[in-house]
């Protein structure tokens, strides 16, 4: 029977995964028009971390304004971009810290250190972005922030759990190095008599 559990060989490639997949979420966050857009019809209103368009219940064409004219815009999106550029850093290190046999264990600590970076600037970033929005933009009918920043919001709590992983995982350097020796345990003298 083979049991894996985060601190084994076999499965130290699950947190450079889970890094990859916040990757995948953050570049859906940064390339998604679904930051804000109009909670029910008419659909006049979608904004994007970098433009915010609009159009009038007839028409189809949408205008778009750029966010990047307004400081906290810009602010908002340097401050997620700075946050997913460390996370593809942090991403390549932990792929080259993996792959060598032998685990540098502080330098798996210090990738979970740049990760708390990075959350602390997606969080900026994510907090930004709506407080300023709905303070400066002027909205019209019923809106809702929707998958694109739900997507940032979501890159930004698997960075969190892997930056504690990561913090965490020079604890178990024997498990993961393979140097303990399993420990078996049994329920009954009947099931195991020769330990008597």
């Amino acid at each position: 029977m083979v049991v894996c559990t985060l601190a084994c060989w076999r499965c130290r490639w699950l947190l450079p995964l889970l890094l990859g997949l916040a990757i995948i979420m953050g570049i859906i966050a940064l390339a998604g028009r679904g930051w804000l857009e109009s909670e029910s019809e008419p659909y006049v209103h979608q904004a994007s971390l970098w433009e915010s368009c609009t159009r009038g219940e007839q028409d189809i064409n949408w205008s778009c304004e750029s966010l990047m004219d307004y400081g906290w815009g810009r602010a908002a999106a340097a401050t997620y971009l700075v946050g997913f550029v460390i996370l593809v850093i942090c991403f390549a290190l932990a792929v080259i810290a993996f792959s060598v046999e032998i685990l540098r264990f502080n330098f798996v600590r210090g990738i979970g250190g740049l990760l708390f970076v990075v959350a602390a600037f997606q969080i900026i970033g994510l907090v930004i972005y709506p407080v300023k929005f709905t303070e400066e933009i002027p909205l019209i009918g019923d809106n809702m922030f929707s998958w694109a920043y739900g997507f940032g919001w979501a890159s930004t709590v698997v960075v969190i759990g892997c930056a504690f992983f990561f913090c965490c995982l020079p604890n178990w350097e024997d498990e993961v190095l393979g140097n303990i020796k399993p420990t078996y345990y049994y329920s009954s003298p009947e099931r195991a008599p020769y330990l008597n």
